[in-house]
């Protein structure tokens, strides 16, 4: 088992050494494709961090110095029991 498992990854690890040797990484559309949209996916998801770590990072620092809310308009006094 073990070495099927070593044979396995040094025939992966020569397919990769011999790609990069012949400059021809992919072998088809499809491949470039999945490539495309798997660093797609990464950079969304570091956008999405990087916001939430800026937001969260701006409402820890600027929180005391904002005054409150306060309530526009006037109260409905017939809908007190």
């Amino acid at each position: 088992m073990g070495s099927n498992l070593q044979e396995q990854f040094s025939d992966q690890f020569n397919d990769v050494v011999s790609r990069l040797q012949s400059k021809q990484l992919f072998q088809s559309d499809w491949d470039i494709a999945s490539f495309a949209i798997f660093f797609i996916f990464i950079g969304m998801v570091l956008l999405l961090v990087i916001l939430v770590l800026i937001r969260c990072c701006c409402c820890c620092c600027c929180d005391d110095e904002k005054p409150r809310r306060q309530k526009v308009g006037i109260e409905n006094m017939a809908l007190e029991p």
